[in-house]
């Protein structure tokens, strides 16, 4: 139970981190957007070896010892790098919309990939709870009035990614150190061929931007780290559920703080979700206990 709180809390750090992002990207809108994620892979990788090699002090063997989970974090890591790439070019494109809906979808992908391949079945209440989030999710949908693609793509490729992370069941500094590795060489050169034509935003040397992307490696590792280490010790379904956070801190800044219109539709989404995400909780709470109570009572 102690090890299901923690995986709560990793995840719940991570989405409000997430949630978060916005703020960040928003200030680096001058910088082409894969310009921003080829210096989201390469920072990343560079943050994540000096994490593991330089603070951990151990070989990457002892934890990943077989080729197919070397090649296994490859296709992780492409799904990660494409999620990335498909959301920042939404944002910079003005699917804005699209992508938010991309993030509400998710959980719903997360809940099915744990029904279908990892066999995880959902109580009356969780049922209730996914229930009311689903016609949430379709109304929305129906009344933004087109197939949402760029939703779907985001949903699913972030929802294959946590699937594969969950079935691979490695530790999460390790697994997200090489996922990171396989991705740092393409984004270098890339990078350098921006730089060589006078096309990188690097050309400029403005201070500001400089350390925007330098950083954009932390920002984005840290939260990925919280959610590996997440999703190591919660369900799919948990994760799923606990995801409504990033999307939600996503409109809330969009409407205080960059004033976008909050519409009906958004009203009704935002009532079943959150209606949903209550239930679900305390459905959790009332397990946990009950689960505490009886190993008391055996102890």
């Amino acid at each position: 139970m102690g090890e299901y709180r923690k995986g709560l809390l990793y995840g719940l750090l991570c989405y409000c981190i997430w949630g978060l992002f916005p703020l960040y990207w928003r200030l680096l809108e001058h910088v082409d957007s894969f310009e921003i994620l080829a210096h989201r892979m390469l920072w990343s990788g560079v943050f994540m070896v000096t994490l593991f090699m330089g603070i951990r002090k151990v070989r990457l063997r002892s934890h990943i010892k077989r080729p197919r989970q070397y090649l296994m974090l490859l296709v992780t890591g492409a799904l990660i790098t494409f999620n990335w790439g498909l959301y920042i070019w939404a944002i910079n494109h003005g699917y804005i919309l699209q992508s938010s809906l991309g993030y509400y979808i998710n959980p719903l992908v997360n809940v099915l990939l744990g029904y279908l391949f990892l066999h995880e079945r959902l109580n009356r209440a969780q049922t209730v709870a996914l229930l009311l989030a689903l016609t949430g999710v379709l109304y929305f949908t129906i009344d933004y009035g087109r197939f949402p693609i760029i939703s779907l793509g985001l949903a699913f490729s972030f929802g294959i990614y946590g699937l594969l992370k969950k079935k691979m069941n490695l530790n999460a500094t390790p697994a997200l150190t090489v996922e990171t590795i396989w991705m740092m060489p393409a984004a270098l050169v890339f990078i350098t061929f921006l730089c060589v034509n006078g096309q990188s935003a690097l050309n400029s040397f403005d201070f500001m931007t400089w350390m925007l992307l330098l950083l954009a490696g932390a920002v984005t590792a840290i939260p990925l780290l919280l959610y590996g280490k997440a999703a190591e010790r919660i369900t799919l379904t948990a994760l799923g559920f606990l995801q409504y956070v990033s999307p939600t801190g996503q409109f809330l800044i969009g409407i205080f703080v960059y004033k976008e219109s909050f519409t009906t539709a958004h009203i009704v989404c935002f009532s079943l979700i959150w209606t949903g995400l209550l239930i679900y909780t305390f459905d959790t709470v009332r397990r946990l206990r009950v689960t505490r109570m009886e190993s008391e009572s055996k102890g």
